[in-house]
């Protein structure tokens, strides 16, 4: 037991000494979705694909969807879904014809469920985020960056802005490779609650969270909560592990990053402890 500990210890701190600034997200300002050939008949919801192409898709606030009927048959593309009482409130492509198109442009940030009227068993996701920078830095000045480790390897990563009395610190999470991650973030100051997100989904492993004002300028606790991979149940991975990043301080410049890491043998596996000085 003693040599399993000292090893995911091992690690954790080896994952602390490799922390590197994140990439910015992606730009998403324009995404194709297409039916399923023959998903005017049942059975493409019982695919890994689903009844749309992509099954769940990305695109920023003020980007462009296209939704491309490339079947044989006629789709609606309405938002909403089919035991609504008042479905396409975001959106409602009326009927489209075989060869046909639509298109809607997000205003806000949010996932959006549709599908189709004629056909409901086919269902989709869009999930509109805040515009990237098309790969430019989008990280502030005086913000700092800091990485643990799942017990499975997959990396996480978070980037915080600075911790100012009276503002509100922004927080990117990322899970390293990963798709439809699962996880709770809450974020205390001073043993106070600043921000408690539970139940956040990612299909693409990256998260943007804002606590409440902060009330001093003092350093922040992240803990990180995973609860699994994938979409419906049951989902897989190391369920219940926590990755715990302490005295959060990126106001000033370079960061230089120390895990004080304690592996709990148990269910639920593994906490990871970060220390964060600051960074340029």
């Amino acid at each position: 037991m003693k040599t399993i500990s000292s090893l995911f210890v091992l690690f954790a701190i080896v994952a602390g000494l490799v922390a590197t600034t994140p990439a910015a997200f992606a730009d998403h300002t324009e995404v194709t979705i297409s039916p399923a050939s023959g998903s005017g008949a049942p059975g493409c919801e019982e695919t890994a694909e689903g009844c749309f192409i992509p099954k769940e898709a990305t695109v920023d606030v003020g980007g462009k969807v296209i939704f491309s009927n490339t079947d044989t048959a006629a789709h609606t593309f309405t938002s909403g879904a089919a035991t609504d009482e008042t479905p396409g409130e975001v959106f409602n492509s009326s009927l489209v014809m075989a060869g046909s198109s639509y298109e809607w442009t997000p205003t806000t940030a949010g996932e959006v469920p549709y599908f189709c009227m004629v056909h409901p068993w086919m269902t989709g996701l869009i999930v509109v985020q805040e515009a990237g920078h098309d790969g430019e830095e989008t990280h502030t000045e005086g913000a700092g960056s800091a990485t643990g480790m799942l017990s499975d390897g997959t990396k996480v990563e978070i980037y915080a802005s600075a911790s100012t009395a009276g503002e509100k610190m922004s927080i990117s999470v990322e899970f390293a490779d990963s798709e439809h991650v699962n996880y709770d973030i809450m974020v205390t100051q001073n043993g106070e609650e600043v921000l408690n997100d539970v139940g956040t989904h990612s299909h693409d492993g990256k998260g943007m969270h804002e606590t409440t004002p902060l009330s001093s300028s003092d350093p922040v606790e992240i803990t990180i909560t995973f609860q699994g991979y994938g979409v419906d149940d049951p989902k897989t991975g190391p369920i219940g592990e926590q990755v715990v990043f302490s005295n959060i301080v990126p106001e000033f410049g370079t960061v230089t990053m120390m895990i004080l890491a304690v592996a709990i043998i148990s269910i639920v596996a593994v906490t990871a402890k970060s220390k964060v000085i600051p960074r340029f």
